[in-house]
């Protein structure tokens, strides 16, 4: 399916049924029938006082088509340097809260009930500027990011050997970065803590 055909199909497949963190094959074909999913809802995804998520629909469900992902984000906390990607489309639907986002330089809200479309290319970050929780779907296409976010949350951690700042953990985020088409500009460190500065965040 091609990028335009996606973007206009976007509003149908956000209500596809939300799907648990299951472990299915990565990859996928659209050569292959999709199969329809029904799972029960699960509670609201609680932040652990920083930032967490969990995968609902998986890229190989949906012949590497479309995922969708849960992120929960604890009041005042800033999300990641900003960074672009070359080939993901991403598309925010919050749920509670409000998602404060900067893209393209400038810095936009929205409020639980809003979209928010990211098209690859724009240099974009997010942060919860707010006191309260913060609670949103994002939706990705044509690419499996969810498996990038698993890596990032669960497995390259300092608890499984890969401490913050280390060159361990450096080197695989470098690999990481590339596999995915995800690139940071040189001033992106110095840019997120003047946001962390300026909203108060942590």
């Amino acid at each position: 399916m091609q990028r335009r055909d996606f973007l206009t199909a976007a509003g149908l497949l956000a209500g596809l049924p939300l799907m648990p963190n299951l472990s299915f094959a990565q990859g996928g074909s659209l050569e292959e029938p999709i199969k329809p999913v029904l799972l029960p809802a699960q509670a609201p995804l609680d932040h652990k006082g920083g930032m967490d998520i969990r995968v609902w629909v998986r890229s190989a469900m949906t012949g590497g088509v479309y995922s969708s992902v849960e992120c929960a984000v604890a009041p005042k906390v800033m999300g990641p340097p900003p960074h672009y990607h070359k080939e993901l489309d991403a598309l925010m639907l919050v749920l509670e809260g409000t998602a404060s986002v900067l893209i393209d330089g400038e810095v936009v809200e929205i409020a639980a009930g809003g979209w928010h479309l990211r098209p690859r290319n724009l240099v974009h970050t997010f942060f919860n500027a707010s006191d309260k929780p913060l609670r949103f779907i994002d939706m990705y296409f044509n690419q499996p990011f969810e498996v990038f976010l698993e890596k990032v949350f669960f497995e390259y951690t300092p608890e499984k050997g890969y401490p913050f700042g280390s060159k361990e953990r450096d080197h695989v985020m470098n690999q990481l970065s590339e596999q995915y088409g995800l690139v940071y500009a040189p001033t992106a460190n110095e840019e997120r803590n003047e946001l962390i500065k300026q909203y108060g965040l942590k």
